[in-house]
């Protein structure tokens, strides 16, 4: 790492830490999207189910403070900044707070293993508009490469798949499918990005690392109108196939899209 970096700044999308914040969070999450309010609803209900508290915020203050034992451990000793997109802490409050510290230039790691408009792209953009509102351009903020294929993000997948595996009846285990799921975008925004061969390309290095051949990729949480075309199957349908075609005793399934369980997996 250059010299130069003289902070890191954590950059997730955020969550609410209590019922009253459910509405305003999604509210931030689905401005300026054509969401029909019966699907934010039922996404609400989904967070109010746990007590209004998405995990997200927690897992990566446990990110955080891990990350700050490696840093103390073996270097380099940099302050570990966090900013949200969606809600506290916001990044323009943390660029403002950065700024008033003196740091000049930070290397940001986005908590999506994927190239997307969501999980990449508008992630540089909400830096961007962070930095054009706090005034304070002359932060640098240099990002991370992707890290869908890091050994460091496949490894612990497949160590996690094999004991799941371990657990199905040896004269079943190989027809067991592993399902990979992932959050489902729309075919217009992944005809424009890297997101459905990125995620292929790890899919197959953590069927290949457990060794296992039956595995398919699969997708969730799609909202936006119906009409609009979003990347399918639906791991709801394509289980539903499953148990009629086979009568299936036994899935795996991985959560391949997500680094961390969070309301999307729950």
């Amino acid at each position: 790492m250059p010299a130069t970096y003289d902070a890191i700044l954590l950059v997730s999308f955020g969550g609410p830490e209590g019922s009253d914040d459910v509405m305003p969070f999604l509210e931030n999450v689905l401005r300026g999207r054509n969401v029909p309010r019966e699907r934010m609803l039922e996404v609400a209900q989904h967070y109010q189910h746990f007590g209004g508290v998405s995990p997200l915020n927690e897992q990566n203050r446990q990110l955080i403070a891990a990350l700050e034992q490696e840093l103390a451990a073996h270097g380099p000793q940099l302050p570990i900044y966090w900013g949200n997109r969606n809600w506290d802490p916001l990044l323009p409050d943390t660029l403002r707070q950065m700024a008033n510290d003196g740091i000049q230039r930070a290397l940001s790691f986005f908590t999506s293993a994927y190239s997307s408009y969501s999980g990449c792209r508008q992630y540089r953009e909400d830096i961007e508009r962070a930095q054009a509102e706090v005034g304070v351009q002359a932060l640098q903020v240099d990002k991370l490469r992707v890290f869908f294929n890091h050994p460091g993000f496949i490894e612990p997948q497949v160590e996690s798949v094999a004991k799941c595996l371990e657990k199905v009846p040896t004269e079943r285990r190989s027809a067991t499918p592993l399902m990979f799921t992932a959050h489902s975008i729309p075919l217009s925004m992944s005809e424009n990005c890297d997101y459905t061969a990125q995620l292929q390309e790890a899919c197959r290095l953590v069927a290949a690392g457990v060794g296992h051949d039956r595995y398919e990729l699969v997708y969730q949480s799609r909202s936006g109108p119906p009409q609009q075309p979003w990347l399918e199957p639906d791991i709801c349908d394509r289980l539903n196939t499953l148990h009629k075609q086979e009568n299936l005793q036994d899935v795996v399934l991985l959560p391949i899209g997500f680094i961390s369980d969070h309301m999307e997996v729950l």
